[in-house]
């Protein structure tokens, strides 16, 4: 099967931003993440992400961010690369 690329922006709210969520998604997906920006502090994190892999891998991963109290959204434009 092809691999997916898709770009996201997550967003957590004060007791996540202190947790590895990213660490712990790539050991349970066997997905592909490249961080492209982020703004973490004790209160909030705005991160954008690139994840990479099978697509219905992919759609797990963030099934599984959002289980978490992630909220994620598709990046629709190319903001990461301006």
């Amino acid at each position: 099967m092809a691999n997916f690329k898709g770009r996201y922006w997550l967003n957590f709210d004060a007791p996540r931003s202190t947790q590895p969520l990213i660490y712990q998604m790539g050991k349970q997906f066997e997905v592909v993440f490249n961080i492209r920006q982020a703004t973490v502090n004790e209160e909030v994190g705005i991160m954008a992400v690139e994840l990479e892999g099978e697509r219905e891998v992919v759609k797990g991963a963030i099934a599984w961010l959002e289980s978490q109290g992630v909220k994620v959204e598709p990046v629709e434009i190319n903001t990461i690369e301006g």
